[in-house]
């Protein structure tokens, strides 16, 4: 009864104290629950799918043109057409409960000031919200251009984030590949994965596809190392490189004629980015095998590493004849994207 007795004499103290007592008990509680992701629904939700929460006139007319016209954009590098961003439509009305656990969500029409922020598991955990207001239609579709590109971002972003937390939970043990070791990285890569190859210098994962379709596919990793070029040669330089290591790792099924080369019908996309907080440069294009009929997108990081006097690469290459690729390609964007320089 000692732990009783205690805290009864501590609660007695006097009427204006007690009210502040139990406001204050009241308001650590209330917080506590409140910054607790962990009383949260798990969110649901398809890879690149945003829920768009706007009013259907909205949907109907400018603003949803607008919305549709930015998320629509085609996916650089896949054979196919795919956007970057699927969407669907709910109402305020109809934004209830059961729509409220959506991963990716974007609030957006007519308000009485412009506002534009972005707010993390509100509803459900993992989860993003974009809101977009401003006092007219025009106003909104003005809002949303200037920050188009963050939108986008942040959304694809989302999914990376919780791809890559996907994977952790399910990781490869990084330790049993010489390349990984001797090049002195880290990535979080799922444990579908399998070795095809690895020298020390050169590593190749590859995860067959085994449903659907494309059950004759796979997803494959490729890790490796190149001397350092001057900063103004890296971005001219990597289809030559890649070009390279195909030939010397990655055969066809007649070795003395066939290897992967850069397709030469579609001109590869190169454009600068951030790779463990490093300058580095993200390309997509397609890849085929020479003299074969093999062929599908690839997408290559090449991070300069001047410390070490070398360019790491990662790329990732999807074979999936007849289906879809973007969701295979993210899979290896968020492979890529989780390198660690040790």
């Amino acid at each position: 009864m000692i732990f009783g007795t205690t805290f009864k004499k501590h609660l007695k103290v006097k009427p204006m104290k007690k009210i502040y007592f139990f406001f204050a008990i009241g308001l650590f509680l209330f917080s506590c629950v409140g910054n607790d992701t962990s009383v949260l629904r798990s969110s649901i939700g398809k890879i690149n799918k945003v829920m768009v929460v706007t009013k259907a006139s909205n949907w109907n007319g400018d603003i949803g043109k607008e919305i549709k016209n930015s998320f629509g954009k085609l996916m650089v590098g896949l054979p196919q057409p795919e956007a970057l961003l699927n969407t669907s439509q709910v109402t305020p009305n109809g934004f209830g409960n059961m729509m409220k656990v959506a991963r990716n969500i974007l609030v957006i029409g007519v308000s009485d000031e412009e506002k534009y922020f972005v707010r993390k598991n509100v509803y459900a955990q993992p989860q993003t919200i974009v809101y977009v207001y401003a006092k007219d239609d025009e106003g909104v579709v003005q809002l949303f251009k200037k920050y188009e590109k963050e939108i986008i971002n942040t959304f694809i972003q989302s999914d990376i984030s919780m791809t890559q937390n996907l994977f952790k939970k399910n990781r490869l043990d990084e330790s049993q590949y010489q390349t990984l070791q001797n090049l002195g990285i880290s990535l979080t890569i799922h444990n579908k994965f399998n070795l095809v190859d690895d020298t020390g210098e050169f590593l190749w994962l590859r995860h067959h596809l085994t449903s659907g379709i494309a059950k004759t596919g796979s997803n494959n990793i490729l890790v490796y190392s190149v001397p350092l070029l001057p900063e103004a040669q890296v971005s001219d330089s990597i289809i030559s490189i890649r070009n390279q290591i195909g030939k010397q790792y990655i055969p066809g099924s007649d070795p003395e004629k066939m290897h992967m080369i850069t397709e030469k019908a579609y001109t590869p996309v190169t454009i600068e980015t951030i790779i463990d907080g490093k300058k580095a440069y993200e390309t997509r294009g397609k890849w085929e095998v020479k003299n074969d009929f093999m062929a599908g997108p690839f997408l290559n990081y090449t991070v300069p590493d001047p410390k070490n006097n070398r360019l790491i690469v990662v790329e990732g290459f999807t074979y999936a004849p007849s289906v879809s690729k973007r969701a295979f390609l993210f899979e290896l964007e968020a492979i890529a994207k989780s390198i660690k320089i040790l």
